[in-house]
């Protein structure tokens, strides 16, 4: 599949773009122009830097779209992602795999193996 071409009229609405953030999120903690990405044909994401605490390396997204043979741009979705550099929980492991053997061990005295109920 082609990589889409980035659209003239989308990449020049970053004003339109911080003006929808700028709806959810204080001034303050919108940081300066990352990128836009083309998505799609008449499809674009602008991406800000987040200066929001806690929340180092994340970027402001803004979505904009625009019908063919308009001008018109629309806001389709706005929100926070997690950027290259950002810091995010570890990878969820299950409690059993976890475990250490000693914890096992205590386990298994407090619920020996059983045979499963039937029905």
């Amino acid at each position: 599949m082609p990589k889409p071409k980035k659209d003239a009229v989308l990449a020049e609405a970053t004003q339109l773009a911080l003006d929808a953030l700028k709806e959810i999120a204080p001034i303050e903690q919108i940081g300066p122009h990352v990128s836009a990405v083309p998505e799609e044909d008449r499809l674009l994401t602008h991406r800000f830097a987040a200066d929001k605490p806690g929340y180092r390396g994340w970027e402001w997204y803004v979505t904009v779209a625009r019908a063919p043979r308009t001008k018109k741009v629309t806001v389709c979705e706005l929100g926070l992602l997690p950027g290259e550099d950002s810091l995010l929980a570890p990878k969820w492991i299950p409690w059993a795999e976890r475990m250490n053997e000693k914890e096992k061990e205590k386990l298994g005295d407090v619920v020996p193996d059983a045979e499963p109920a039937s029905a």
